[in-house]
């Protein structure tokens, strides 16, 4: 489905949620919708407000975070949280399944996109059940990070063996020395 269509069939579930549930239909409800089907990936709040005033449209962050709360509601949106304290978004529809893989170190979020991991005969276990779609999280290191802290570690042990060979070679001194003074003596 081309993203044209997707925008409009999100559009129209959006209104129906909007009218069931007697809330007012703001061009800035519309608007905020329309742009997060407009691109793709993850967003926070700040970016969205950041990305919106970006595009010449002005909306206040009380209305970003309010609509937020009735697309999450009618599940236009989903919310992540990757470890941090902010809370990440992406649309629900026109993604494919795929996974998050999450830095542990510096809580970079890449999404890799796969087959189904769930064969169709596992999906027959689940019985009254119709996945609409999921998400996995996978935590661990990012190769950058594992290459600081790799670095790092062998700094570290080179200091340390630096301070045993600068240790040992006090003592040998100061062993020389207390030779000498016992031999004066």
């Amino acid at each position: 489905m081309d993203n044209t269509k997707i925008r409009e069939q999100v559009k129209n579930e959006f209104t129906d949620y909007l009218t069931l549930r007697k809330h007012r239909k703001t061009p800035e409800r519309y608007a905020i919708l329309d742009h997060i089907y407009s691109t793709k990936g993850h967003f926070d709040m700040d970016t969205l407000y950041v990305s919106m005033k970006e595009s010449n449209f002005r909306v206040s962050r009380a209305t970003l975070y309010n609509t937020i709360e009735l697309l999450l509601d009618c599940g236009l949106v989903v919310r992540h949280q990757f470890g941090d304290n902010v809370a990440q978004y992406e649309r629900a529809y026109g993604n494919e399944n795929h996974h998050h893989v999450i830095c542990l170190e510096c809580g970079a979020v890449k999404e890799y996109k796969n087959v189904d991991i769930f064969t169709p005969s596992q999906q027959k276990k689940l019985k009254r059940f119709k996945i609409s779609y999921y998400s996995m999280y996978i935590y661990g290191m990012c190769s950058g990070c594992e290459k600081k802290r790799k670095v790092a570690e062998k700094a570290k042990k080179a200091e340390e063996k630096q301070k045993l060979q600068n240790g040992a070679s006090k003592a040998k001194v100061a062993s020389k020395d207390a030779k000498l003074n016992i031999k004066k003596k």
